[in-house]
């Protein structure tokens, strides 16, 4: 199975080795038809403390790497 790759906005670089990253989708309401906004917040493996807030990145589901971390970023967007 492919791993999902998600571009998102880091929001958080206070810890070590993690960056907070807000994705954001957008979808019709199936009633109203009218386009909605939906964020969430993923927590990201940064091993070289290298992206900063306000970076724009892609990050990528990977094996656990502690209670929070599933996911790792991969590169700038």
């Amino acid at each position: 199975m492919p791993k999902r790759i998600l571009q998102g906005t880091v929001t958080s670089d206070k810890n070590d080795k993690t960056v907070t990253v807000l994705v954001e989708r957008r979808f019709k309401h199936p009633l109203l038809q009218k386009t909605v906004r939906k964020t969430k917040k993923y927590r990201a493996h940064d091993p070289n403390n290298e992206f900063k807030i306000g970076d724009v990145v892609r990050i990528q589901e990977c094996a656990p790497i502690s209670k929070t971390k599933r996911w790792e970023v991969v590169a700038r967007a």
